[in-house]
């Protein structure tokens, strides 16, 4: 099995037409994805691809979305802590935070989940009625 880094599948899902060395890349990354049999990416590398993709590339969550899903379904690629990933792509379909998402889903197993994030987190989260509940401590 091969790990792959957030650049590989960055590259693996934008073009950049203008960019000689990107379109380089991409090509190899098509390459990688396609004819590697075994493929590992951490629940890190889908953390920073989130952010790469979304503060750099300027892409929607509808569009990271479906990067996160089509990622998911590739036979070849086993993704760390899968079903905790699936969970928190969910949250994130349904307009949580991804880091926010991946962090809650990753602490199934607790009985509340700490946040000051009352406004974006906290209150989406009550709303949705996640488990565990996500909780604003207060003095």
């Amino acid at each position: 099995m091969i790990g792959v880094d957030t650049n590989v599948l960055a590259r693996y899902y934008v073009l950049d037409e203008n960019d000689r060395e990107a379109r380089k890349q991409h090509a190899i990354a098509l390459r990688i994805m396609r004819d590697t049999p075994r493929l590992f990416v951490a629940k890190s590398v889908l953390l920073e691809l989130e952010w790469v993709l979304r503060g750099f590339y300027g892409y929607a969550p509808t569009a990271i979305y479906k990067v996160f899903t089509h990622l998911l379904s590739l036979p070849n690629v086993s993704v760390e802590d899968e079903e905790t990933v699936a969970a928190a792509v969910n949250q994130y379909r349904a307009g949580f935070d991804f880091a926010d998402a991946l962090h809650h889903a990753s602490s199934r197993q607790c009985t509340e989940f700490l946040t000051f994030d009352d406004r974006r987190f906290a209150r989406r989260a009550d709303r949705e009625r996640t488990k565990p509940p996500v909780v604003v401590p207060k003095a």
